[in-house]
Formats: C-alpha cells, sequence, structure tokens
C-alpha cells in the first residue's frame, strides 16, 4: 500500500506543492473515522467515491458530509453511472477503497469535485493507502484538476 502513498507524494513533489502528508495508526478508510483521527470535523474531510461510467472510472471528491447523487454525476458524465466495487476501483485507479486520492490519475479516470468542498479553506484528503491523509487548500486541488467543481451532492 506505499506504493500509492508515494505515487500521491511524488506528484506534489513534483509541482513543488506543499501539503502535509500523514500516516495514521489507525485507518481513515470512512470520513468518520478520518475525522475522529485528526480531530476534524466530518465535513472537512473530502471523501473519495468511485463510480463505474461504462470503462471509465469517475472520482467524485466531496464534503464527507455529503452523499452522491447518481443522477446528478450521469448528467454530468453524460451516460449512466454505477457504484464501482473494490477490485474494479483497484484496478482502474491503482489505489485501494479508503485510500482514493483527488489526484494523480490516469487518462481512463475523470474526477469531479463537489463544489461542497468551497466551504473550507483546507481539507484532508486521501494520500494513497487507508492510514495515510493529506493537508491540502480546496484552491489547490481545483487547480491540479483543471476544472470547475461539478455540483453532483443530494
Amino acid at each position: 500500500m506505499a506504493k500509492g502513498k508515494t505515487r500521491v507524494t511524488d506528484f506534489l513533489a513534483e509541482r513543488g506543492i506543499e501539503t502535509r502528508v500523514v500516516t495514521l495508526d489507525d485507518s481513515t478508510k470512512t470520513s468518520k473515522m478520518a475525522a475522529d483521527a485528526l480531530g476534524c470535523t466530518v465535513a472537512e474531510i473530502a471523501k473519495s467515491i468511485v463510480f463505474r461510467g461504462g470503462d471509465t472510472a469517475l472520482v467524485v471528491v466531496i464534503s464527507g458530509d455529503r452523499r452522491v447523487d447518481q443522477a446528478k454525476l450521469s448528467d454530468a458524465f453524460g451516460g449512466v453511472v454505477s457504484k464501482a466495487d473494490a477490485d474494479w476501483v483497484k484496478e482502474r485507479t491503482g489505489y485501494v477503497i479508503g485510500g482514493v486520492p483527488p489526484f494523480p490519475h490516469g487518462e481512463a479516470v475523470r474526477v469531479f469535485l463537489d463544489p461542497s468542498l468551497r466551504r473550507f479553506e483546507k481539507v484532508w484528503t486521501a494520500a494513497g493507502d487507508p492510514n495515510s491523509v493529506m493537508n491540502i487548500s480546496v484552491a489547490e486541488i481545483e487547480e491540479i484538476l483543471g476544472s470547475k467543481p461539478v455540483d453532483v451532492a443530494q
């Protein structure tokens, strides 16, 4: 699992992005677990949920206190989407569930950033494995992704 964290930290270093990556003793697999471990609110956790859009992996980065509206995501994607299972997530993104970061991803992955995160200057996101997180500004996430947030929350 260290491979995913290394991929994230190398990506950040290559771009000169200084952010705090923390590896915790306990899993951050759920937003609640991460918030408890970090001493922040669930809303300040930017969870990544992976959906299938045909052969394309769709990573939705959304506030931990929100849920994804699959109909809105289908509209934004332009096709039917469904939740991805653990094996498919690992195969398509290279990360395990609970450790999927907002970046870096390959070409067969599309990332949707929900504007629910704009309530915060900085958020905590997965950093490549279920025990690693990073504290990063929402503006930096937007800049790295190169796209405007898309409302896909319920």
